[in-house]
């Protein structure tokens, strides 16, 4: 019998959509094996569905309020899957490239969804001045059912937010070491949840909701009084709140990229260096850096010129000791003698 010769590129191509398949089963076990992105995606297949019922009506109605919140529901679904991906991301170990391992994933989804939700906003706002200026006719009496239904998705989804369990938290392992005129001290068992990437999930639904709200206020307004300006001015209210809402989440994720030392250490730190040079055989507190990893995992780094009498691991020790009553559960510190 003659050998069969199969083209390595035919193969590859045969097998592509076999590989393809093997990805999205292994992903989908993943996604379904934890509560928290279960109810995640859950919510993504019924939010991307709804979307496109709201948009059908919104078109059909010709009500800006509709299409709008339709489009802040796609926008919802970006969130949704930047959440899920980001969510999964920070459970991959560290390695030797990210030695922090991914956990900063929940920082970047929070950005990416600020920015669109500032995006929407502005994008809702313009439409709204546009149709303020010249109201446009409304087919008020089909909108009240769709804008429940689309209430009531929400609700769906703050609920399964909510009660998802939805978190994130990991432990480290703590070493100290001195050596020489040079010593490092290691330490902490950093804990915290993504509560970045969850504000950021939760606000796109939060102001969907408020968007689904607008609609059924402007609905009744025109239905009983006649009112069409009424569907400009929601839009405009619901944008309006999108931007109050939004600002800190984009604050906080701004800080945590810029590597600003952490809010909740500001009036805290000060005293800590003052203490710290206050050991004995401590002569100065320099090179002082702290920055926030991920939501409550706070990273400081520090120099210490002490003198060479100084018992160096009392002094590494009190100082870990120190910084651990603030929050800042990993802390490098450097030794470096005094020059005599």
């Amino acid at each position: 019998m003659l050998p069969i010769h199969i083209d390595d590129k035919e193969y590859k191509f045969r097998s592509a959509p076999g590989r393809l398949r093997e990805w999205l089963l292994h992903w989908l076990r993943v996604i379904i094996s934890d509560q928290g992105t279960r109810n995640l995606f859950l919510f993504l297949c019924l939010n991307l569905g709804f979307a496109f019922v709201e948009l059908i009506y919104g078109v059909w109605t010709n009500s800006l309020g509709l299409i709008s919140d339709s489009f802040h529901m796609f926008f919802d679904c970006s969130a949704l899957v930047t959440g899920l991906v980001a969510s999964i991301i920070m459970k991959w170990r560290p390695n030797e490239r990210f030695t922090y391992g991914y956990v900063r994933a929940e920082v970047m989804a929070g950005f990416v969804n600020g920015l669109c939700l500032v995006f929407v906003a502005f994008y809702i706002l313009s439409e709204s001045v546009e149709r303020l200026i010249e109201p446009p006719e409304v087919k008020h009496d089909r909108l009240f059912l769709v804008s429940v239904a689309g209430l009531i998705v929400n609700l769906v989804g703050i609920f399964a937010l909510n009660h998802g369990g939805h978190g994130h938290s990991h432990d480290g392992g703590g070493h100290n070491h001195s050596h020489g005129g040079h010593g490092h001290s290691h330490g902490g068992s950093p804990k915290g949840e993504n509560i970045l990437l969850s504000m950021g999930v939760l606000l796109h639904i939060i102001a969907d909701t408020m968007g689904s709200v607008g609609v059924i206020v402007s609905a009744i307004l025109m239905q009983q009084f006649g009112w069409m300006i009424a569907d400009p001015i929601c839009s405009m209210f619901i944008a309006l709140l999108i931007l109050i809402s939004v600002y800190p989440l984009l604050k906080e994720s701004v800080s945590v990229l810029m590597q600003r030392v952490p809010h909740t250490l500001d009036n805290q730190l000060q005293s800590c260096f003052q203490r710290v040079a206050s050991l004995d055989g401590v002569y100065s507190v320099q090179d002082k850096h702290f920055w926030t990893l991920c939501s409550g995992v706070y990273i400081g780094n520090l120099k210490l010129e002490v003198a060479r009498r100084a018992d160096l691991n009392a002094i590494l020790l009190h100082t870990h000791a120190i910084f651990k009553q603030i929050g800042v559960d990993k802390l490098f510190v450097q030794t470096e003698y005094a020059a005599m």
